[in-house]
C-alpha cells in the first residue's frame, strides 16, 4: 500500500486501549495510522482493524459532522493528523488519494449497513 502520509509531521501517540475519538464527537480532521493498529467500532461492533497507512475520521473531515464511529488504539499507535489544508494538498499532489478515500468510505458504509441489517 502506498504511504500517502509519510510527509505528514503532525502526529499524536496513543497507548493500547486509549480512545482516539468517540461516535458523536465533533471534528474536522482525518487521521492516518503511521504505527500500530486501531479498532473502528460502529454501535459497539468492530467493523475494521485499521493498520499502517489506513485512515480514520474521513467523513468528519469532508462534511464537518460528528464521527459516526469510535476509534480505539488496539496497540500503541502513532497517528497522523490531517486537516483540510493537508487533505487538499494530498489530493492535489497525489490524485489517486481521493479515489483511495472514496473506496475506504464505500467499504465502511457497506460494513455499517451489514451491521445495521443484523
Amino acid at each position: 500500500m502506498f504511504d500517502y502520509f509519510r510527509g505528514i509531521t503532525e502526529t499524536k501517540d496513543y497507548k493500547a486501549g486509549e480512545t482516539i475519538f468517540h461516535a458523536g464527537d465533533p471534528d474536522d480532521k482525518m487521521y492516518a495510522v503511521k504505527e500500530g493498529e486501531v479498532e473502528l467500532l460502529f454501535n459497539g461492533e468492530l467493523i475494521e482493524v485499521v493498520g499502517v497507512s489506513g485512515i480514520l475520521g474521513e467523513k468528519s473531515l469532508l462534511d464537518d459532522s460528528p464521527h459516526t464511529t469510535t476509534a480505539i488504539a488496539k496497540t500503541d499507535c502513532k497517528i497522523a493528523i490531517v486537516d483540510e489544508e493537508k487533505f487538499l494538498w494530498l489530493v492535489h499532489e497525489t490524485p489517486m488519494f481521493a479515489l483511495h478515500v472514496m473506496r475506504v468510505m464505500a467499504k465502511r458504509t457497506r460494513e455499517v449497513m451489514m451491521i445495521s441489517f443484523k
